[in-house]
């Protein structure tokens, strides 16, 4: 039987912090069976004569800290002949990303399977897709007005203002009524009202942890890593100094992933990564989804052995 081919879409993966890479973890288990990889970055990719290629590396990656991959010299692949993309590049969410997803669609159209679906990745924006379940996330204000974020700023006791396009804690700021740096700082993130921002609530249940949960086709792992801010801090964030702790789902946790599994199932976003602060869904993740190696490692499980498993009942319907 001709082994499954497994390209993913990535950022250098010399670049990568093996203890924590999701991607990695996925790979390593594409390895043990038996899978060829290959790896490229969006640069990498490109259609001609109706068709999409990539320069892409065949990759071989160990579990290891310090030299976790080996890769042979870059070729041009005809993207249709791969079994399976994953899409794992990180935000910013640009035209970059954006136009990299029109081209696996284009993939897609010819028969490939794409991990999470292209069009999906486009529909569901981190942040603003949770605005889907008015009644699970905190209040939340979308806009590039200041004067109406400063109204909302000062109608709540604290806010959490953040841009919608960024990742790891970037340019997020906690704000109350009063505050001399409002305006500054409204300013900054809107550029000057252009650009729309999100206004939330802010939860003081982050004491606990901003859980990331990952639900593989709208099934959610059991066990959430909560991400528990730096002393002084408040983001949730491991890129903003956040140690991870695992604990089991809450009856909440799993509520809130039945609420949004349908949605989940019906785009093909096959692996995702929900936060929750106290009862509340904060984002949903679909582009390049972490903990795994956390989970792993905490628990003694295999996530991306779960996600291969649905990868090939998947497949093996084509």
């Amino acid at each position: 039987m001709k082994p499954i081919t497994l390209a993913v879409l990535m950022d250098d993966i010399a670049s990568i912090n093996p203890k924590k890479d999701s991607s990695l973890a996925m790979m390593l288990e594409a390895k043990r069976r038996e899978w060829d990889v290959y790896t490229f970055d969006s640069a990498d990719m490109f259609h001609l004569k109706g068709e999409v290629f990539a320069k892409a590396r065949k990759t071989i990656v160990t579990d290891s800290e310090s030299n976790w991959h080996e890769c042979e010299e870059a070729e041009i692949l005809q993207l249709k002949e791969i079994d399976v993309v994953f899409m794992r590049k990180d935000p910013p969410f640009d035209m970059d990303y954006i136009y990299s997803t029109y081209l696996l669609e284009q993939l897609e159209a010819s028969g490939v399977m794409v991990v999470n679906k292209p069009s999906s990745l486009r529909d569901a924006n981190e942040k603003l897709f949770a605005l889907n379940f008015p009644d699970l996330i905190p209040k939340t204000l979308v806009s590039s007005n200041n004067e109406k974020l400063s109204v909302f700023i000062n109608d709540n006791v604290d806010v959490v203002v953040k841009p919608l396009d960024g990742m790891g804690g970037i340019n997020i700021f906690k704000l109350k009524k009063g505050d001399d740096n409002i305006k500054e700082v409204l300013l900054k993130l809107t550029n000057n009202g252009q650009r729309y921002i999100m206004a939330q609530e802010f939860l003081p249940e982050i004491e606990h942890g901003d859980k990331r949960i990952l639900l593989i086709n709208g099934k959610p792992v059991d066990y959430a890593l909560a991400r528990m801010p730096a002393e002084g801090n408040f983001k949730g964030n491991l890129a903003a100094g956040a140690i991870g702790v695992g604990q089991p789902l809450s009856e909440r946790d799993r509520f809130l992933c039945k609420k949004i599994a349908p949605i989940l199932i019906e785009k093909e976003l096959i692996f995702v990564g929900l936060d929750v602060i106290g009862d509340y869904i904060t984002e949903i993740n679909v582009t390049s989804p972490t903990c795994i190696r956390e989970l792993d490692s905490q628990f003694d499980l295999n996530i991306s052995a779960e996600l291969l498993d649905v990868v090939e009942e998947k497949l093996a319907l084509r």
